[in-house]
C-alpha cells in the first residue's frame, strides 16, 4: 500500500522547491500528486508540472465527473483564483507512494478522502520576517509584479495556519526550513523511515 506525503506550509516557506527535491530523489521513488487551479501560470511554471492549469469550464467538467475531491476559493486582487485536487488514473496509492504540495484545508480532505494511514503531513516553518523577504524576491522577478496579492497571501497565512488549526488537522511534526539542505535531509530520513 502506498502513501502520500503531503507537504504543508505558508506562502514562501521553500514548499515547491523541497518538493522537487524530494521528487528528484530517486531513492524515495515519489511520483507527483500534481494540483489543478485557475490562476495564471508565474514566469518560470509548466503546465502539468507545478500545477495542472485550467479555467472554470474544466473544473466544472472534473465536478461533473464527481473527481474533485477538494477545491478552494480564493478572493484575490485579480479576482477569484481556485486549486483544487482531483481524483484521476494518475493517482493509484495501490502501486506507488506520492508526494504532493498544499494548504492545511487540502490536506484534510485527501486524509479523509484516502485515509489517515495513507496521507503523511509535512509541515513546512520559516520565520515570518524571512519568509516575508523571499516572497518579495520572488515577485520582483516576475514581468507584472502582484505586491497587492503578495501582502494579502502574507496576511491570509496568518489565520489558515493559527496554532489551533494545525492542531486541529493533527500536525505533530513539523519542518523548520532555516537551512534548505539540513531541511531536506531531515525530511528524507522521515519519509525514508515511514515507507
Amino acid at each position: 500500500m502506498g502513501k502520500l506525503f503531503y507537504i504543508i506550509g505558508k506562502s514562501s516557506t521553500g514548499k515547491d522547491t523541497i518538493f522537487q527535491s524530494l521528487l528528484e530523489n530517486r531513492k524515495l521513488n515519489l511520483e507527483p500528486l500534481v494540483l489543478y487551479t485557475t490562476r495564471p501560470m508565474r514566469v518560470g511554471e509548466t503546465p502539468g508540472v507545478q500545477y495542472h492549469f485550467t479555467d472554470e469550464d474544466g473544473l466544472s467538467k472534473l465536478e461533473a465527473e464527481n473527481r474533485v475531491i477538494e477545491l478552494r476559493a480564493y478572493h484575490t486582487v485579480h479576482g477569484i483564483w481556485k486549486y483544487f485536487t482531483a481524483d484521476t488514473e494518475a493517482t493509484d496509492l495501490e502501486q506507488h507512494d506520492y508526494i504532493g504540495v498544499g494548504v492545511l484545508e487540502s490536506f484534510r480532505a485527501l486524509r479523509n478522502y484516502y485515509g489517515a494511514d495513507k496521507v503523511v503531513p509535512l509541515y513546512i516553518e520559516v520565520e515570518d520576517g524571512e519568509r516575508l523577504q523571499r516572497a518579495l524576491d520572488r515577485e520582483r522577478a516576475q514581468e507584472e509584479p502582484r505586491y497587492a496579492e503578495l501582502c494579502r497571501r502574507f496576511l491570509a497565512d496568518s489565520e489558515d495556519f493559527s496554532e489551533e488549526k494545525i492542531q486541529e488537522a493533527g500536525i505533530q511534526k513539523r519542518f523548520y526550513n532555516r537551512d534548505l539542505k539540513e531541511c531536506i535531509e531531515e525530511i528524507n530520513s522521515y519519509i525514508q523511515a515511514s515507507l
